[in-house]
């Protein structure tokens, strides 16, 4: 069905925009670029690739150290975040958040 994901600047208290976000999925040599996009103001992304979604191993790619240059931050841990998940039903919605800061960040199966 479809794919969400927003990503929460967790040092600032807000919306991280801007956030570049991967999709791939898992192939036989490696993982292949279904979809590219940016989070909004919101640090939402609604629909990374709606009714194009299968069974199998998937991950997002956030690319952090773009984000975190664009906030003047050049001390960070992580210059990209790659949450890996199993879609086990193409037919539901999926929601992937992100939580960030520079030094740390975690992941949750959203709703």
């Amino acid at each position: 069905m479809s794919l969400s994901t927003h990503v929460l600047d967790a040092m600032r208290g807000e919306p991280a925009a801007g956030v570049g976000v991967r999709l791939e999925v898992a192939a036989d040599d490696g993982w292949k670029v279904l979809a590219t996009t940016r989070t909004g103001a919101d640090g939402r992304v609604r629909d990374v690739l709606s009714g194009h979604l299968t069974r199998g191993p998937h991950r997002l790619v956030f690319d952090t150290a773009a984000y975190f240059a664009d906030q003047g931050i050049d001390e960070f841990f992580y210059p990209e975040v790659a949450v890996s998940f199993f879609i086990a039903d193409p037919a539901v919605h999926y929601h992937v958040p992100l939580l960030l800061s520079p030094f740390a960040y975690s992941t949750y199966r959203g709703s």
